[in-house]
């Protein structure tokens, strides 16, 4: 065999190898304990909620993505993507002719019935669920196994953990502030420890005075924040602007948070995405939960 002849040879080998490569199955457990297998990388892929799909741009994957809910506005580039409805109102027609070989769910926000239909649709629901910062970069490692992206989402996790880690290592061993995490107001809605947002809490040194409820984000009376007493409350909302029921709380001025000026704002896509983003919200907890220290008497800082 002549030397053309060899290396004809061996560029239809290494062909032949690089399609096995591509083309090997995957299998991914999801946060259900569910086996997700798929013959090969996702290449159509639609997110049913804004913080899967900012995952799946961190991950790598955004040129995969070929639908998303209302709401998935980051980075830029998913504002421009199909829209398949709101994720706790699916449209299952607009889903199906966008033809995914792989829909990324959100066991908190999509309702089982929608994910039922998928199922016996034949398409393939990867049901995504962090509770805590090693969730966060669990699922981008497992979304870029799923689209074939998992160089660059290694990379991304890998650089989650440590900016993750220099937090804990500033702040995690401070003392404790005891704090009341405010979602919305009518109805009064907070997060318990076992929620992600408690686990930021943690990373800061707060404590969640309502750690200890059974529902993931609880409604709550006002009487029980009167009895917790917590020394900050922090709240998000709907945008990037301080509610104006925050400032509500100074109708109790025995409360030790409103007598310390420790009512405090974090906008929600920062703190309530389940994304690396969530990193920047620890920031600005961090810092906030420090002002409240430095407002403390001598004797008890």
């Amino acid at each position: 065999m002549n030397e053309h002849c060899l290396r004809f040879a061996a560029t239809i080998g290494l062909l032949l190898l690089a399609s096995h490569t591509i083309a090997a199955p995957i299998s991914v457990i999801d946060d259900t304990g569910r086996n997700i297998s798929l013959a090969g990388p996702a290449k159509r892929i639609v997110s049913l909620a804004p913080h899967i799909t900012e995952l799946l741009y961190a991950a790598g994957a955004g040129d995969r993505v070929v639908g998303a809910v209302a709401y998935s506005d980051y980075p830029a580039a998913a504002s421009t993507l199909p829209r398949v409805g709101g994720y706790s109102a699916i449209d299952m027609e607009a889903v199906a002719a966008l033809r995914p070989d792989l829909v990324i769910a959100w066991k908190s926000g999509n309702r089982d019935a929608h994910l039922e239909r998928f199922a016996a649709l034949g398409i393939p629901v990867f049901v995504n669920e962090p509770r805590s910062m090693d969730d966060v970069a669990r699922s981008l490692e497992r979304i870029g196994t799923l689209a074939g992206t998992g160089e660059t989402a290694k990379v991304a996790a890998s650089s989650f953990r440590e900016r993750r880690d220099e937090l804990f290592a500033r702040y995690a061993r401070r003392p404790p502030v005891r704090m009341f995490y405010q979602i919305w107001d009518q109805p009064l809605m907070t997060i318990n420890g076992k929620h992600l947002i408690s686990d930021v809490m943690r990373l800061c040194g707060g404590s969640n005075v309502f750690a200890g409820l059974d529902q993931l984000a609880p409604r709550i009376g006002t009487e029980a924040v009167l009895a917790a007493d917590p020394e900050a409350i922090v709240a998000s909302g709907m945008g990037d602007a301080r509610p104006e029921w925050l400032d509500r709380w100074h109708k109790w001025p025995q409360l030790t948070a409103v007598a310390r000026h420790n009512l405090f704002f974090i906008p929600p896509e920062i703190m309530q995405r389940h994304t690396p983003r969530i990193l920047d919200g620890a920031e600005r907890l961090c810092a906030q939960l420090e002002s409240a220290r430095s407002r403390r008497p001598e004797r008890t800082r």
